[in-house]
C-alpha cells in the first residue's frame, strides 16, 4: 500500500511553476479548492490563493512549525494517528463539504492520509492539493473516475 500512496495521484507540478498551478486553478474554476498539508498550504497562501478547506497538523516532513496564520471562518480539530483514516476525520471531511465558509482542520496526528478522504468526500470539478516531498504539489482533479480510484484504495485499509 505504502507504494502505491508515494505515486501522485495527479498531475505533479514543480515547485517552480507557480504559473502552470494558477493556471490550472484559474481554467478549472473548481466547485472546492481543498489543499491537505502544512507546505501546500503555506505555498497557496504565498501566491494569495486561499483554498476553500484547509488540511493542516503543524508539521512539515514530520517536523513541528509555527502554525500558519490562514484566515478561516470555521476551525474542527480531529485526531489522525499517523498511518490511519479515524472515523472522525471522515466524518468531519464530508460535514465541511456542506460548507460555503472557508474552513481550517487541525489534525492531531498526520493529515496525509486524509488526502483520500478529501477527493473520496469532494464534489465532482474540485480539486485536491496536496505536497509531493521535494518535487512540488500534486493536482488532484476530482473526478467520478477518480472517487473510483480512491475508494479501492480506501477499501485496502483497515478503518478505525
Amino acid at each position: 500500500m505504502r507504494s502505491k500512496l508515494k505515486k501522485p495521484l495527479g498531475t505533479l507540478i514543480r515547485e517552480s511553476n507557480v504559473d502552470d498551478l494558477l493556471k490550472i486553478i484559474g481554467d478549472e474554476k473548481p466547485k472546492k479548492l481543498i489543499s491537505v498539508g502544512d507546505a501546500t498550504s503555506r505555498r497557496l497562501l504565498k501566491i494569495r490563493v486561499t483554498p476553500d478547506i484547509i488540511v493542516i497538523d503543524n508539521k512539515i516532513a514530520r517536523t513541528e512549525i509555527r502554525p500558519i496564520d490562514i484566515p478561516a471562518e470555521r476551525v474542527y480539530k480531529v485526531k489522525n494517528p499517523a498511518g490511519t483514516l479515524t472515523d472522525e476525520a471522515w466524518r468531519t471531511m464530508a460535514e465541511v463539504m456542506e460548507s460555503d465558509k472557508v474552513t481550517k482542520i487541525i489534525v492531531d496526528g498526520e493529515e496525509d492520509l486524509i488526502t483520500l478522504l478529501a477527493v473520496h468526500e469532494a464534489p465532482v470539478n474540485s480539486i485536491v492539493l496536496y505536497g509531493q516531498p521535494g518535487k512540488g504539489v500534486v493536482v488532484v482533479k476530482v473526478t467520478e473516475d477518480k472517487k473510483e480510484e480512491i475508494r479501492k484504495i480506501i477499501n485496502e485499509m483497515d478503518r478505525r
